[in-house]
Formats: structure tokens, sequence, C-alpha cells
């Protein structure tokens, strides 16, 4: 496909604009750890909200979700709504309370602070790996893959390009870098997507076709489906959601940065109002593109092959904008989470516990650097050739792991008996287990997650019970109670508008009636 001068140039100024005021957002002072991991911790409600849902949008949802609806139907939206009603719901009424009470940077923290060392390095490490050959490496592919696609760009050109300019100002500002260019690109990539989205119901034949498919609209699937089974919301999806939402660096990393804990809650519920609306520029346009183009030989390319045919000129260039801005953002929020982590969790306690603050952040600039290396080389590397749509593979390796971390996590919340070595077996034990399963038995990769999570939660109270647990003075304020989870500590209490509870009951009721509506 060939690009017009206008396209050219909205992509071109988007590049030109993202990376200006990367650098812009750099001249305050980034000297200190907490100025440059946790934005000084001054980052209000709207701005955490944007940024967790901008560094979690990416070619995952653009080019991933769009071929999984592809490729499935409706069913897909679950991914979106799904963390509505666990991950981020758990983040904000289970763990931000305490990780917020507590200051920490870092996610390996709660773990040192709950249980001891040894699982605070495993889950470092396990999560760097997850950054590097997960997160960072499959979204550098697919972007190149989509612009390889739709103009014949050579793929390993595009990794590069798209890791350079996204290193270039993440490593130089830190988080609030990050955060100041992922407001920019939500909104780049929510222009885009309502542009595609409307030009496919457009072609579709309007709103009444669109709706005319809801016969064909489910959410809860039968136990026996390959990869949406409705016993997901009990084990895999239940697993990977709390994960990903509520102890992932990734993700949590915005709210440890709140003015206050009423903006952190208020930044999590507006997450999940903006959640619950992008599958519809990402779910939508992959179901009519079924309709629209059938038997396309990969459902991934669903994305390119209807911003190929159906745009014009200009709102092509947006649609790449939008594209790019959702790969950067993503990738900028992986690099600051693996700089934090390494700097926080190996560097400071293991390798120079004497540093200073300046020394921690030159370290961290050093590992964003590495970091950018390792997911362009594993991005070229490991090319997907998965018969599945990247999506869904991609929530399957996530069951590898989330597992152990999930069941880690919440035995130290909410049990005060469980212990170091309770943790460690729970922790161990998800590799394992997930890949023997995997091997001897054909089950859904959500069954396989959620028995493997159960296993993990089984293994950890029964060798807690058999060990010794922390004096419950070393644990105080790190268990869960629901005193402690619902109150609201700090100058800011919640207010007029500033009042979560209130959204969030209003969030919830709308996702609950929709499930019910296309159970």
């Amino acid at each position: 496909m060939t690009l017009s001068a206008l396209d050219i140039a909205i992509f071109l100024v988007y590049f030109g604009v993202v990376v200006a005021l990367g650098f812009y957002a750099t001249r305050k002072s980034v000297g200190t750890k907490r100025d440059y991991f946790l934005a000084g911790d001054k980052l209000p409600w709207w701005m955490i909200g944007g940024s967790i849902v901008a560094s979690n949008l990416s070619t995952h949802q653009f080019v991933g979700l769009t071929g999984a609806a592809y490729d499935r139907g409706f069913v897909a939206i679950t991914a979106e709504w799904g963390a509505i009603l666990l991950g981020l719901n758990v983040l904000l009424w289970i763990f931000l309370p305490f990780y917020l009470r507590n200051g920490f940077y870092t996610m390996p923290e709660f773990l040192q602070r709950r249980f001891g060392g040894a699982s605070r390095v495993a889950y470092a490490g396990l999560i760097l790996l997850i950054y590097v050959f997960i997160e960072i490496s499959a979204v550098l592919y697919l972007g190149a893959f989509t612009l390889h696609a739709l103009l014949g760009i050579n793929m390993l050109l595009s990794i590069i390009a798209l890791a350079f300019f996204t290193c270039v100002y993440t490593i130089a500002g830190g988080l609030r870098a990050v955060v100041w260019t992922e407001m920019l690109q939500l909104g780049v990539l929510v222009l885009g997507g309502v542009a595609l989205a409307y030009a496919v119901v457009h072609a579709s034949g309007g709103l009444g076709s669109v709706m005319a498919t809801q016969t064909e609209w489910h959410l809860i699937l039968p136990v026996d489906d390959v990869d949406y089974p409705w016993t997901q919301y009990i084990g895999g999806a239940l697993c990977i959601s709390s994960f990903y939402w509520a102890t992932n660096q990734f993700i949590v990393q915005r709210a440890l940065a709140a003015k206050d804990e009423t903006h952190a809650r208020m930044g999590v519920v507006f997450a999940q109002y903006i959640k619950f609306c992008i599958p519809f520029i990402t779910v939508i346009p992959g179901l009519m593109a079924a309709k629209l183009f059938p038997g396309l030989e990969k459902a991934d390319e669903a994305f390119p092959t209807l911003v190929e045919n159906l745009l014009p000129h200009g709102l092509i260039g947006l649609v790449l904008a939008g594209l790019s801005a959702a790969i950067m953002s993503h990738v900028s929020g992986a690099i600051n989470s693996c700089t934090t982590i390494a700097s926080i969790d190996f560097y400071l306690p293991y390798i120079n516990p004497s540093a200073t603050e300046r020394q921690v952040v030159r370290f961290g600039k050093i590992v964003g650097v590495v970091v950018g290396i390792l997911g362009v080389f594993w991005a070229w590397v490991l090319i997907s050739h998965s018969e599945k749509p990247v999506f869904i593979y991609l929530m399957n390796a996530y069951g590898y792991f989330a597992a152990g971390i999930a069941a880690m996590f919440l035995l130290g919340i909410f049990w005060r008996r469980a212990t170091h070595a309770g943790a460690l077996a729970a922790g161990g034990l998800t590799l394992p287990l997930s890949a023997a399963l995997d091997y001897f038995y054909d089950m859904p990769f959500a069954n396989r997650t959620g028995i493997v999570f159960w296993a993990c939660i089984a293994l950890g109270i029964v060798v807690s019970l058999g060990t010794r647990p922390k004096p419950a003075e070393e644990i105080e304020g790190l268990i869960w109670n629901w005193r402690a989870a619902t109150s609201t500590q700090g100058e800011h209490r919640p207010r007029g508008f500033m009042r979560p509870f209130v959204w969030w009951i209003l969030i919830t009721a709308i996702v609950l009636w929709m499930y019910v509506l296309y159970a």
C-alpha cells in the first residue's frame, strides 16, 4: 500500500511531537529515585488512569484482539471486561492501600517485607524475563508485522526504529516522561481506533448491521471451549487478571506515583471506564472484518486488511500513528518497569547498598539500554508461527508464569500463617506443572492455568502449615482487612466528585449487566 503525502506528514509529525514531549518532561530534576522511578509522587487521578490503560494498550489489542474477535467472535471482549471485574478490582480493593501505605517502589518489595529476600529475588527475576521475552518483544514483533503487511517495510528495521525512539525519551526522563507521552499516545490511539471503527461500521452497512449480529454475541461459553471456557472465571482468568493488574510492576507503578490514596483509587476506577470503552474500537472491527473479509489466512491479518481496504488517505496516517502510539506506550512502560525493578530489587540491596541516588538512577538508565537491545533481539528471533491469534498465544504464555506469582501474593496478603517456604513452593510449582499439563493433556489454556493456580495455592498452604511463620509484628500493615482496604488515609479524603466508591459501583453495574445480557 502506498501512503499519501498527508499520511506521511501525520505519521512524522506524531513521532516528532511524542519524542519532543518526552524530552520536555525531563526538564525537571530526575536526580532522586522517587523522581525517576515514581515521578516524584505527583500524578493526579486522570493521568494515573490514562497511563494505566495507555501502557496496557498496544498491538495486543489493536492487532491481537481484533484478530481474536475475527477468529472467535464477541467473546474476545471478555479479555477487556474481565479485567474490570477481576484484576482491577483486586488491585483497587485488596492490594493498593497496602502498597501505598508501605511506600513501596516495586512489587518485589512487598514479597520481601511479607516473606523474605528469596521470594523478592525470584519474583524480580521472573518478571524481568516476562517483560523482555513476552511484553516488549511480542509488541515490537506485532507492530513490525502490521507495518510490513501495510507498507512492506522491513520488519527488523521497524523493530529497531520503534525501540530506538521509545528508549530515547524513556531512559532519559523516567516515569514522568513515560506518563506524559502516554497521555498523548492514548489520545492518538483512541482517535485512530475510532476512525477505523467508524469506517468498518459504515462499510458493514451502518450500526444496524452491527447490532443485527447480536444473536452471535456470547460472553459465557461451554466448559470445553478451547480458548474461553466459562471456568476461566474461577481459575485461569482470575489468576492471569490478578497477576497482570494487581501484582505487575508494569501496571501498578502508575498508582504508586499518585499524589495521595484518593487520586490512586480514582485513577484505577477511571482506568476501568476506559477499559470498558476500548473494545468497541477493537472487538467490533474484528467482528465485522469476519463478515467483510472472510477467509483470511491468519486472523491477525484482520487489522491491516481493514486499514488497507477501508480507510482514505489521511486517516491511514492517523491510524498508523495510533498504532505506533500503542507500541511506544507499551514498550516505554515495560522498559521503565525493568529499570525500576533492576535498580531497586537487585542493584541497591545486593550490588551496591551504599549507592547514591544518582548512582541508582544511572544504573537504571544502563539497564534500560540493555533491555531495549534484548527486546529488539528477541522480537526478531521469536517471530511467532502459531496458528492461533497472537493475543491468545500471549494469554497462554502469561498462564505459565501467572499462577505461581498470583498465588504468592494472594496467600501473603490474605493469610497470616503463610510462610516464606510456602510462598517459594507455590511460586516454584507454576512452571513445571504448567509444562507437564500442557505436554500430557490437551485442554484450554484457561483451564490449565486455573488448575495450576489452585494447585499452587494448595501447595503453599500445606508447606506453610509445616513451617514457622513470621512474627505478627513483622507483618503488621501487610495483611488484608476490610477496614484498612476500604478506608482512605492521607490529607485528601474523598469528597464531591472525588468519590471512587460511587464511580466504581456504577461501572461494575454496567459491566455485570452486559454479562447478563449476553450470557
